[in-house]
């Protein structure tokens, strides 16, 4: 076993532990358990780093191995530039949402446990594997967990909401499958995705293998129209299931368009990359008023994250190495800031029992240290220097004026509606007097809540002041996809 395997089947083996033992009388055992795997899966991705080679544009810690011999099947994976980062991210993560759910979480302990670090692990299969099959296969078994998580953890719409996640994620996902299928047969029976780059496909058919793929990918980011089922899963989904599905579940599908859509169908992106800049500009824009209006916290937050994975698209369809690298940025970025804006929104949440924000006011006075940490989250959100939340944003803002000076035009002044939006949030929830009782009797964070957020402040401003490990590992990666999307446009 290499380390990408390590890194997919740690999370795993721990959470079949923690289904296969784990009773409602163990809590603490359990918790503990789970804590413990989720460590040893964060710790298991870092020597991923000092071992990974900058300089290479190629597959790295690749492994190989048969794995459905007749239809020549491979257990394939790899990492690259592109991917790399998310590999840490969604183990990162984990630990922030075990940590989490530490006291918050009292009914099947072992079961929500154990559903996170199996969704862990099959979110790191996605951004490792190199064989479409595989993909698929793990990439349509995040959807099992989490329907799990919103559906017995959630709120009281929650069988609607993960019923309406399921089928819309599904639904996109099945033009895949027949994509993936089509290209096998077009390529002799083989299943090697970095295979298929090299295909040479006419332009009738890239437009189809393109919308194929996108209606898989949009799903998922979620791009504008196809957003509407977010915002529900989001009000309905435990606090520690909105911070995952923003921080990691939303990147498989703008790391899908990365992975497939550019390289398999170049020209056919070239071609409709005006439609792409288009979706993306709509849900920067028209999705941030619309996030403007939500009286309730978490559907706001869930609108800015359409509103800031429209940059990420963005970014991908101006085809400069700025807008791409700043898309990726964009997406780590959001995976660190969202899933704190999420956590924060449940340390009220599991005081008051509302994310209605007029349930709230002067928040600042009771809890001053919560307080000071909520502000940076919202200024990181809003794309303050300094933050994560500003080296993306600015880098596909670079990108798309390098490309057309109005679309960076549209896309920068949409900054100012995520400004808005987050401000105004924080000023009626945590600003001036003591607005009701609720707020009157509410406590500081404890250490555990403390320890939680301040892991994701070190990360959101370590982004921030220092990006460089992120975007160095990319460059050479970001370089050779885009040579090969700009090539093929050539011929």
């Amino acid at each position: 076993m290499g380390l990408l395997s390590l890194a997919i089947w740690t999370p795993i083996a721990f959470g079949i532990l923690l289904l296969a033992l784990g009773r409602d009388d163990q809590h603490a055992a359990v918790r503990w358990v789970a804590l413990i795997g989720a460590v040893i899966s964060f710790l298991l991705t870092l020597p991923l780093y000092g071992q990974f080679d900058t300089a290479s544009a190629g597959m790295q810690f690749v492994e190989k191995a048969l794995w459905i011999g007749r239809f020549n099947v491979n257990y394939y994976l790899g990492l690259d530039g592109i991917s790399f980062w998310f590999v840490p991210l969604t183990a990162f993560i984990t630990v922030v949402v075990v940590i989490a759910a530490w006291e918050v979480i009292t009914t099947r302990v072992a079961q929500y446990m154990g559903a996170f670090l199996i969704l862990s692990g099959l979110m790191i299969g996605v951004f490792c594997a190199l064989d479409g099959l595989l993909f698929y296969v793990f990439f349509e078994a995040t959807l099992i967990p989490m329907y799990l998580i919103i559906g017995i953890w959630g709120g009281p719409n929650k069988i609607y909401a993960a019923f309406k996640f399921f089928l819309y994620t599904l639904m996109g996902s099945l033009l895949m499958l027949i994509a993936l299928i089509f290209l096998y047969n077009k390529s002799g029976g083989s299943f090697d995705v970095l295979a298929w780059h090299a295909l040479p496909l006419d332009g009738a058919t890239q437009t189809l293998l393109f919308f194929a793929f996108f209606a898989a990918f949009a799903v998922k980011v979620p791009m504008w129209p196809v957003h509407t089922w977010l915002p529900d899963v989001h009000v309905e989904a435990p606090t520690g299931g909105s911070a995952v599905l923003a921080a990691i579940m939303l990147k498989l599908g703008a790391y899908g368009f990365l992975r497939f859509s550019l390289p398999i169908a170049p020209d056919a992106a070239h071609e409709w990359a005006g439609f792409m800049i288009a979706l993306s500009l709509i849900a920067v824009v028209y999705v941030g008023l619309v996030a403007m209006v939500q009286q309730d916290m978490k559907k706001l937050v869930a609108y800015s994250s359409v509103a800031h994975m429209g940059f990420v698209t963005l970014g991908f369809f101006i085809f400069n190495d700025l807008g791409v690298s700043g898309g990726l940025v964009q997406m780590i970025a959001h995976g660190f800031v969202s899933g704190a804006m999420f956590l924060s929104i449940g340390v009220l949440y599991d005081r008051v029992h509302s994310r209605e924000i007029a349930s709230y006011g002067g928040v600042v006075n009771t809890m001053p240290k919560f307080a000071a940490l909520a502000l940076l989250f919202a200024m990181a959100n809003c794309g303050l220097p300094g933050t994560a939340g500003f080296v993306g944003e600015w880098m596909v803002i670079l990108g798309a004026v390098k490309f057309n000076f109005w679309i960076g035009f549209a896309a920068a002044s949409a900054l100012i509606f995520g400004a808005a939006y987050t401000l105004w949030m924080f000023k009626r929830v945590y600003l001036g007097a003591i607005a009701n009782d609720d707020v009157k009797g509410l406590l500081d964070i404890n250490a555990r809540e403390f320890f939680m957020l301040l892991l994701l402040a070190g990360a959101v401003l370590f982004m921030g002041i220092y990006p460089k490990p992120f975007t160095a590992v990319m460059d050479a990666s970001v370089g050779q996809l885009l040579k090969h999307v700009a090539v093929s446009k050539l011929h």
